[in-house]
């Protein structure tokens, strides 16, 4: 099954906290931060048929977004995040 975002929102997933600090600590899962990094997973078509928007986001890009947006969406014990375009703060290159 896959889900196809309607206007100009995009489907993320997000992406795994780091388990281990740079020095080699393993951090508790209590004592992770959930990330606001994900990876876009699909556009809507609001996105793909504007030439300004296409350039923005595309499908692989890893971005952060807002911390409060979205609808989270769990489809085949995989979770997806459906956000608005306007809810991605940056692309990270």
């Amino acid at each position: 099954m896959n889900i196809k975002p309607l206007g100009d929102r995009v489907v993320i997933k997000m992406i795994e906290a780091e388990e281990k600090t740079k020095s080699g600590i393993v951090l508790p899962s209590s004592a992770k931060e959930e990330p606001q990094m994900a990876e876009i997973v699909a556009v809507g078509p609001d996105i793909t048929n504007d030439e300004k928007k296409s350039e923005q986001v595309k499908i692989g890009d890893k971005v952060i977004f807002s911390k409060y947006s979205g609808t989270e969406v769990k489809l085949d014990d995989v979770e997806y995040t459906i956000i608005k375009l306007n809810d991605v703060l940056a692309v990270i290159e």
